[in-house]
C-alpha cells in the first residue's frame, strides 16, 4: 500500500461509513462553528474510566490493524522509539491537590488523572518484531514526573517538571544507574495536567527544545507567575545559553519537524471556563520570536476576562493553522514517515470542561510541503464506551512514528501502548 493510498483510506469517508468507527468519530468543531463567550454554561464533566476487556480495542480505518504492543503499564505518558528498535515509555501521573474542588478531586480520581506516580521510564524490547513487547525493563526510577525525551550522541535526555537532565546512554542498554547531568531547571507543575515538559531536538542535535504550559486557566495568579511559561524554550546544548523561542502558547504538547521543511509544530491546548466550543485548541507552525495571544487572546479574538488589556499585542499576535475541537485536549503530535505525501496524527486525550465530550480520539491531518492542506479527520477511535454515561476505555496521550509508516498511541488511562500498522 502506497503512501498516498494510506492517505485516502484515512480521508475518504466513504471507507469508513457505516463502521464502527463512523459510529465512534466526532465531527470536528473548527474556528467557523465558535460561539459568543458563555453563550453555554462552563461545566465539569470527567470521564470514568473502565479499562479496556479482553478482545476490545480502538477502531483504525480500512487498511489499517491495531495491536497491543503492551499493556499493564502504569499510566505511561510519552513515548520514545531508539534507534536499535527498543521503545522508551515515561510514566508518570498528576499529583493529587489536596485543595481542589471536591467535585473536581471526585472526577480527577474517577478518570485516573491523579493519583500515584510511577515517576520512571519502562523500555519495552519487540525482539522478534511480530509488534507485541515481549520484554520490559525499568530502565530508570526515581524521577519526578518524566514526560519527554530523546536521545543523541549517546546521551538521553529527559524532561521532569521541575527541570531537563540527561544520562549517558546506549541503545541496548535496559538499565541507567548514572548519576544524571542537570541541563536546565524549570518552573514546577501547573494548571490541570500542565506540568508536562516535552522535548524535540533539532535536526543536528544542537538545539534542544522544552514546551512549558502555564502555570493558569487565563492569567488567574499574575503574569510574573507565567515567566518562561506557556512557551516553548530553545537551549543550546553545548553553551547551555536558553533562549524564549515563542510564547502566549498556554499549553504547548506535542512538538515535531514537518516533513519537507525546518518548521517546528505543536499541538496547543487552548483556554477553559468559557463555554462549550471555545476555545479551538490547534496545530501551529511556530515563528521563531512569535507570541500566539495566551492569555490575552484566542485566534484574534480578545478573551473578555482580560478586557482591554495589552491591545497593542492583538495587532502583533500570530494565528494557529489548524483547529482541532475545543476542549479536546490535543496533547500528542507526530508527523507520518515514508514516501508520498505526509500526515499529522494528533492525540485528542479528551473534554472535562464540556457537556459533551471532544476528543478521545487520534487526528490525521494531511500536508504537502510542509503546510496542512485538508480537515482533520479521524484515524483511531473507539476509546468512548458509553458517551452517556461518560464511561471510555482509555485516552490516547501521545504519539510517535516508525520509518515503516507504523503509528505508536500511547494511552494513559488505558495502561497501555497501541500499535497501530497497515494490514497491505
Amino acid at each position: 500500500m502506497t503512501r498516498n493510498t494510506i492517505a485516502r483510506c484515512i480521508l475518504a469517508t466513504t471507507l469508513i461509513a457505516g463502521t464502527a468507527h463512523a459510529q465512534q468519530a466526532q465531527r470536528v468543531i473548527g474556528l467557523k462553528d465558535q460561539p459568543e463567550p458563555y453563550a453555554t454554561e462552563s461545566v465539569v464533566n470527567h470521564p470514568r474510566t473502565i479499562g479496556w476487556p479482553d478482545g476490545r480495542k480502538p477502531v483504525a480505518p480500512l487498511g489499517f490493524e491495531v495491536v497491543k504492543f503492551a499493556g499493564g503499564l502504569d499510566y505511561p505518558r510519552q513515548a520514545l522509539l531508539l534507534p536499535n528498535g527498543d521503545v522508551l515509555v515515561a510514566e508518570a501521573r498528576t499529583k493529587p491537590k489536596l485543595d481542589a474542588d471536591p467535585e473536581v478531586q471526585r472526577g480527577q480520581a474517577l478518570s485516573k488523572t491523579t493519583g500515584f506516580s510511577a515517576n520512571r521510564i519502562t523500555l519495552l524490547r519487540d525482539a522478534n518484531r511480530d509488534g507485541v513487547a515481549e520484554e520490559r525493563f525499568v530502565l530508570r526510577e526515581g524521577l519526578n514526573q518524566p514526560f519527554g525525551m530523546q536521545y543523541a550522541n549517546g546521551r538521553l535526555y529527559v524532561a521532569n517538571t521541575d527541570g531537563v537532565i540527561s544520562f549517558p546512554y546506549q541503545p541496548g542498554q535496559t538499565r541507567i544507574t548514572a548519576a544524571p547531568r542537570t541541563i536546565v531547571s524549570l518552573p514546577a507543575g501547573g494548571y490541570n495536567n500542565h506540568w508536562t515538559r516535552n522535548l524535540l531536538l533539532s535536526p543536528d542535535a544542537r538545539t534542544l527544545y522544552v514546551s512549558v504550559g502555564s502555570a493558569s486557566n487565563v492569567g488567574e495568579y499574575g503574569m510574573d507567575e507565567e515567566k518562561r511559561r506557556a512557551a516553548i524554550l530553545a537551549i543550546d546544548l553545548a553553551t547551555g545559553r536558553e533562549r524564549l523561542y515563542a510564547s502566549g502558547l498556554r499549553n504547548p504538547v506535542g512538538m515535531a519537524w514537518a516533513p519537507a521543511s525546518s518548521t517546528l509544530w505543536t499541538a496547543v491546548n487552548e483556554r477553559d471556563e468559557i463555554g462549550d466550543d471555545i476555545a479551538p485548541d490547534y496545530l501551529v507552525g511556530v515563528r521563531e520570536g512569535g507570541f500566539y495571544g495566551w492569555p490575552y487572546s484566542y485566534y484574534g479574538k480578545q478573551d473578555p476576562r482580560h478586557a482591554n488589556e495589552r491591545r497593542d499585542l492583538l495587532a502583533t499576535t500570530l494565528m494557529p493553522d489548524v483547529a482541532v475541537g475545543p476542549h479536546s485536549a490535543a496533547l500528542g503530535l507526530a508527523f507520518s514517515k515514508g514516501a508520498g505525501s505526509p500526515m499529522a496524527f494528533v492525540a485528542r486525550h479528551g473534554s472535562w470542561n464540556r457537556s459533551s465530550f471532544s476528543g478521545y480520539d487520534v487526528l490525521a491531518v494531511p500536508f504537502a510541503a510542509g503546510r496542512p492542506t485538508g480537515e482533520p479527520q479521524p484515524f483511531l477511535t473507539g476509546f468512548v464506551a458509553d458517551a452517556k454515561k461518560g464511561d471510555v476505555y482509555g485516552r490516547p496521550v501521545s504519539i510517535q512514528t516508525r520509518d515503516d509508516g507504523a503509528v505508536f498511541v500511547i494511552d494513559d488511562a488505558g495502561d497501555t501502548v497501541w500499535l497501530v500498522r497497515r494490514t497491505a
